[in-house]
């Protein structure tokens, strides 16, 4: 379930579908789960009668004789009702601890509900009679020896590897009073960067959701910033994004996130809006009620299909689509004419993040190396490489022949640092001059230096390939499916077709073939470099201009209107 919860964390939406799918494979109902606690409160109310009623129960016994003591004829009597306080306090304190639930809960969780069985406890111990009190302490002495029996006929650890596995770090006072501080100066921050934002005339907005994403957008930004006198505006929702520390007098930057953003997006009052986010209009950010005539653009991360790798319906409401290659045409026409929807305006771009890695790999130094270097990239997606088959896939290339590079999803370094310190301790006395765990991003010198790419489903196969115009191998994991009704469409994915073009495939019961395989492309790679690039000049769109065309675009766009006039 943590897995889960750190895998979509953001995403509610998705992750309580995904909690939904989960309770109806292990056929989990939430009633069920409370029916004992349902099935005690009668239990208790019927202890509670005949030990007030006795005589109801047992014909004319007085209290004394049904007890076998004359308890109830004294005043309440301290040591019972202190006895069954203290045996649910034993008993929260067990399940707090060894109760594979109670663990997972928050500090209001767990002693939230001591505070309150104890309290519950310790009044109806002295208010009722003390047969009640008696009644708590033997159950509270049995559950505690269920619950340690239970532990020993399935032990937790057995299933669950509480040291490695992703649970975020409590933190100590001084980082909670660090994060409470950092939450004050960002909501300061937004203030004023959101009144700044409203208080001007905008004719073009970048919105980001993190730093990372510039790359996305920095080559059409500098293209419009240097061919025309239209200012930027980008908005981010990262306050340590990078844009921070670009200077340009037409570059305007402003930070806003959260529940400010929502109320951001529907007062929007730009001309043109560029993103790389799905699902606008969907879930909770929606297209401007203020302004209805804003062109809204959509830019993705990478090439690959959008009928799969995103929602159903998460372009929809989009007007524009930039197009990296054959592929996006085809499969936005082709959504249009299943569901009926309305045409986009469909804009042949090109990807400017292939523009300019094609630009760092050729300005780049490659020294000559003694042994090939394989690079292990997977994606982050559920069942990817690390958490699926990553032993298999190592035990047949780490020898001489080869330098290996692991080099993780930096989404999977942050949402799973107990799995990250699992491979880390494992493979860990191996790193050397042949093998090697990536975990800086600041350059992209592995991607570069490699020979080879293995991977899963992700879109770094392409974006090497295509770079270097080296073969990719692919280990043939589950699947990564977005829109389960992809098929409808009736185009086969360019994740589908495309393996078995700028390289090969492995499936999973065949890793032991993987290091015959990874000979193979290697020895190939002057065969691959024509292949790969003859499929780049026949699906690909404007390699090396696509700043220029999506420049162009968004420039004439806002001149159309009156805005703007080229240099």
């Amino acid at each position: 379930m943590y897995d889960m919860q750190a895998r979509y964390e953001g995403e509610l939406e998705t992750l309580l579908k995904e909690k939904k799918a989960l309770y109806k494979k292990e056929k989990y109902s939430t009633l069920k789960a409370i029916l004992p606690l349902l099935i005690q409160i009668p239990i208790i109310v019927g202890v509670i009668s005949v030990i007030n009623h006795p005589e109801r129960y047992i014909g004319s016994m007085d209290k004394a004789e049904f007890y076998g003591l004359d308890l109830l004829s004294t005043p309440i009597n301290l040591v019972i009702p202190s006895a069954a306080i203290v045996s649910t306090l034993l008993l929260c304190a067990a399940q707090n601890k060894y109760n594979v639930l109670a663990r997972e809960q928050g500090f209001f969780g767990k002693h939230g509900v001591t505070l309150f069985l104890v309290v519950f406890t310790g009044f109806f111990s002295f208010v009722c009679p003390q047969g009640v009190g008696i009644y708590w302490i033997l159950s509270n002495i049995m559950a505690i020896g269920v619950l340690a029996l239970c532990n020993i006929v399935y032990d937790p650890k057995k299933f669950i590897d509480y040291e490695n596995r992703s649970v975020k770090p409590k933190l100590t006072k001084k980082e909670k009073n660090a994060v409470r501080e950092r939450g004050r100066i960002e909501k300061a921050r937004e203030k004023n960067d959101m009144k700044r934002f409203f208080s001007c005339q905008k004719e073009l907005v970048f919105y980001s959701e993190a730093s990372g994403f510039y790359k996305y957008f920095q080559h059409f930004i500098d293209y419009i910033l240097a061919n025309s006198d239209i200012t930027v505006h980008y908005l981010t929702s990262d306050i340590n994004d990078q844009v921070f520390n670009v200077e340009h007098p037409r570059l305007e930057t402003y930070f806003c996130k959260g529940y400010g953003l929502i109320t951001t997006f529907m007062k929007m009052d730009a001309n043109i809006v560029v993103m790389t986010m799905p699902d606008l209009n969907v879930y909770h950010y929606k297209r401007s009620l203020v302004k209805k005539d804003i062109e809204y653009i959509y830019t993705d991360h990478g090439i690959g299909s959008f009928h799969l790798m995103l929602r159903k319906g998460a372009l929809d409401h989009y007007d524009t689509i930039f197009c990296y290659g054959k592929n996006h045409n085809e499969e936005i026409c082709a959504m249009e004419k299943t569901y009926g929807l309305p045409e986009k305006k469909l804009v042949n771009v090109g990807f400017g993040l292939l523009d300019m890695l094609i630009g760092g790999y050729e300005s780049s130094e490659r020294a000559k190396k003694s042994k090939p270097q394989i690079l292990i990239a997977p994606s982050w997606q559920k069942d990817n490489i690390l958490e699926y088959c990553l032993d298999g896939l190592l035990s047949e290339l780490l020898s001489d022949k080869y330098k290996v590079v692991i080099r993780p999803h930096p989404e999977f370094i942050k949402r799973f640092p107990g799995k990250m310190k699992s491979i880390f301790n494992k493979y860990g006395g191996k790193i050397g001059e042949d093998f090697e765990i990536q975990t800086d991003f600041s350059s992209n010198s592995t991607v570069y230096l490699s020979d080879l790419v293995i991977t899963d489903w992700s879109s770094i196969a392409q974006e090497f390939s295509f770079t270097t115009k080296k073969p990719s191998l692919f280990i043939n994991t589950p699947m990564k499916i977005m829109n389960p009704e992809w098929e409808k469409i009736g185009i086969v994915p360019m994740e589908i077709w495309m393996r078995d073009k700028i390289g090969m495939s492995v499936d999973t019961d065949k890793l032991e073939t993987v290091g015959e395989t990874a000979g193979e492309l290697l020895d190939k790679s002057d065969e691959y470099k024509e292949i790969i690039t003859n499929l780049m000049n026949e699906y690909l769109y404007n390699i090396g201009r696509s700043a220029e065309f999506g420049g162009e675009y968004i420039i004439n766009q806002l001149r159309n209107n009156g805005i703007t006039d080229k240099k």
